[in-house]
């Protein structure tokens, strides 16, 4: 009996033991696989997010890209602001250039029909005091040996005989003309005469051109008995 418990306490030894060895070998056997699945398992979420982070960082990479074209269509965008802003700014005082030149334009138009109109005017006050002494041309000529002619630049030229009684037939000349003010001027006197300036301002202010026209044929009479 004793050889039986003593053999029975061996088979137990024996199966405890291998029971160990076959257990431990088992739980490496899992631990092993545990250690593989999660390795593998660890391996698959790097790859994955490293996978998504590459992809995110290409996100990043976009995003910045896009602003970074947001940010040039937008100083493109300002440029051509400013650029529109200055061609307004030019045709707005081109526009104020452009009426300024009307405006000058017309008031030049105004200002030069004003001078036509007084230059019409003078002309025909000019024309009138022509015929006024061409009318009177035949009574002098046949009282006072007078001759009248209309010389270059509308001017009369009065011709004097009969006052030098050594000899009747010596002229004596007197042009006179109507500057631009419309006023009676003498031009030009021969002989010379030291009263004409006095004659032509009573001529002026009297506008009597008869007694002017007798006024010389007394002074250049009074000079040929000099």
């Amino acid at each position: 009996a004793e050889d039986e418990v003593a053999l029975f306490e061996k088979d137990m030894k024996e199966f405890w033991i291998q029971f160990k060895i076959s257990y431990g070998t088992e739980q490496n056997n899992q631990t092993s696989a545990l250690r593989d699945l999660c390795k593998e398992t660890i391996e698959a979420l790097s790859e994955k997010w490293s996978k998504k982070l590459k992809e995110e960082d290409l996100m990043i990479d976009k995003i910045h890209e896009y602003n970074n074209e947001i940010l040039q269509q937008s100083k493109y965008v300002a440029e051509k602001e400013e650029q529109l802003t200055e061609i307004k700014s030019k045709l707005n005082q081109e526009e104020e250039q452009q009426k300024n030149l009307t405006d000058t334009i017309q008031e030049l138009k105004e200002e030069l029909m004003k001078k036509m109109e007084i230059k019409s005017s003078k002309n025909k006050a000019a024309k009138e005091k022509v015929e006024q002494v061409s009318k009177i041309t035949t009574l002098f000529k046949e009282h006072l040996g007078l001759e009248m002619r209309r010389i270059h630049d509308e001017q009369l030229q009065f011709i004097f005989r009969y006052i030098d009684h050594k000899d009747p037939d010596k002229p004596y000349m007197c042009t006179v003309s109507i500057n631009e003010q419309g006023d009676y001027e003498v031009t030009s006197c021969t002989p010379p005469l030291d009263c004409i300036a006095e004659l032509q301002l009573k001529l002026r202010e009297t506008n009597n051109f008869s007694a002017f026209v007798a006024n010389i044929r007394k002074a250049f009479t009074a000079l040929s008995y000099k």
